[in-house]
């Protein structure tokens, strides 16, 4: 029963296919046949015409150069006036004496009418009677009266057209036959054309609708070809992939998000189980159960608010514009400084628009200087945030990246330079240690010395986010003389391509 509504479908895309081939084909081919049996018929007319035309001219001169009368057209020498117009063409002679009286009968025997009769009485020699059309039997003829002169008599010339009509008439019936030939076997190609063309649609469409019907996304998608049919197939293929990969990531967005909310959640609910005896405590222990409440519900508070922050940036409708990566840095360093009371300092080098969406890259930038911030805590360095452009010159980053770099400095070394902005947080903390380089960018993760500092593990995780929907990556290595360098690109001139793609 499922497969009523495909195949009816299909059956009608392929009827559809097949009876437009079919009729234009029929159009074509009645127009031809029509135009070519039309000038075909046309030119025999004509030329039938014309013979009959010239025998007649032929007689009107013999009879208008020299006198002669009935007896010379009723002789059958070949080489008198009669064999001369017999032999101009297939023509049928009858000759009338003086007042239309029969002199020697043709064959077959042409009818005298009283126009005829006139004629053969007529003084003036050529004077001509003509009958477009003159039935015999199942016979049609063209026949023509020249006088003779002097009332002598007259002639008759005939020429029978109704075996050229007949002949016409039988091309005519071949031409439509062979026209619906031609149109039953177009039919039979189109068909069969429609069926080769639709094959794949066929087996395109039932993967979607099996997609639709099971909600699995791992379905195989045929793919062959390199044309359009082809395309759309590669297109639903890599579509159903992206569609798991993000279905993967809710998945696995959700699992974490439900294991790190547990944590905040279950000292909540302990503390506020121990708030029903909160008068039996000494005042040390209520003003701190109270102070642990606050900062529970502040770390749950942000973790809420980055999982929304990161959830909305898979799937935000920013409009994409130009903007200097530079003004963005300089809003942010500015509440920076306003927020930590940290010595926070910008610096630009180069062309550093982009396009992209401006609420994202101001969130990547803040959420890098305040990762900063945290972890420099009783450090009394500069807290540097360096925006490059790609027509910078010599990167400002291979000063401060130490020799040999590790293998995140080494993978963005390429990145310097070609069409990318590149901005870049140097703090003097602590710093991270080599195994946790190629992590910090995980969602949830955090680093063993940092699982006692407030945080969510999200922050980087959303810097990466933004970077990857601009066209660039995330990156972070140790810097020269102890702290740490973080950072992300942004595709200079791809940024909106890649952000729409997105």
């Amino acid at each position: 029963m499922r497969l009523r509504p495909r195949l009816r479908r299909v059956s009608s895309l392929r009827a559809t296919f097949t009876l437009s081939f079919a009729a234009v084909a029929a159009v074509v081919t009645v127009l031809v046949g029509v135009l070519s049996y039309s000038a075909a018929a046309r030119l025999v007319r004509v030329d039938q015409q014309t013979v009959f035309a010239g025998v007649v001219r032929d007689l009107q001169q013999q009879v208008r150069e020299r006198a002669r009368g009935p007896e010379d057209y009723a002789s059958s020498d070949q080489g008198g006036p009669r064999g001369e117009l017999m032999g101009s063409g297939p023509t049928d002679v009858q000759v009338l004496g003086p007042g239309g009286e029969l002199v020697d009968e043709g064959s077959p025997a042409l009818p005298v009418r009283p126009r005829d009769r006139d004629t053969a009485d007529e003084a003036v020699a050529g004077r001509t009677v003509e009958h477009a059309t003159v039935a015999l039997g199942d016979d049609r003829y063209r026949v023509a009266t020249v006088a003779l002169g002097d009332g002598r008599g007259a002639v008759q010339v005939a020429q029978e057209f109704s075996d050229t009509e007949d002949l016409l008439r039988e091309l005519q019936q071949r031409t439509v036959l062979l026209e619906a030939a031609v149109v039953v076997s177009a039919g039979l190609f189109g068909w069969w054309l429609a069926r080769r063309m639709t094959r794949r649609l066929v087996r395109l469409a039932g993967a979607a609708e099996d997609v639709a019907r099971t909600g699995r996304l791992s379905i195989q998608v045929p793919v062959t070809g390199r044309d359009e049919v082809g395309r759309l197939g590669r297109s639903f293929d890599r579509m159903l992939v992206r569609l798991a990969q993000s279905e993967e990531d809710q998945r696995r967005l959700v699992q974490d998000a439900g294991h790190e909310l547990r944590t905040p959640l279950t000292s909540l609910r302990t503390n506020i189980s121990l708030l029903r005896r909160i008068d039996e405590f000494p005042a040390p222990v209520r003003e701190e159960l109270v102070a642990d409440l606050a900062q529970e519900a502040r770390e749950l508070t942000d973790l809420v608010n980055e999982l929304v922050d990161l959830a909305a940036g898979q799937s935000s409708t920013e409009p994409v514009q130009r903007v200097a990566l530079a003004d963005i840095v300089e809003d942010v360093v500015a509440a920076a400084r306003r927020r930590t009371g940290r010595e926070v300092v910008a610096r630009s080098h180069g062309d550093t628009t982009v396009a992209g969406r401006v609420g994202a890259l101001q969130r990547a930038v803040s959420n890098l200087v305040e990762n900063a911030a945290k972890f420099d805590r009783g450090w009394t360095g500069v807290i540097e945030v360096v925006v490059t452009g790609p027509d910078a010159g010599v990167s400002v980053t291979e000063a401060e990246r130490p020799a040999g770099g590790d293998g995140e400095a080494d993978s963005d070394r390429d990145g310097d330079g070609h069409g990318t902005v590149r901005v870049e947080v140097r703090d003097r903390g602590p710093g991270i240690a080599d195994p946790d380089l190629i992590r910090v960018f995980d969602r949830f993760y955090r680093a063993p010395a940092a699982r006692s500092l407030p945080g969510s593990g999200l922050g980087l995780s959303i810097v990466r986010e933004v970077a990857t929907a601009h066209g660039g990556e995330p990156f972070a290595f140790r810097r020269v003389g102890g702290g740490t360098v973080i950072g992300f690109t942004v595709g200079a001139g791809a940024g909106a391509g890649a952000v729409q793609k997105r």
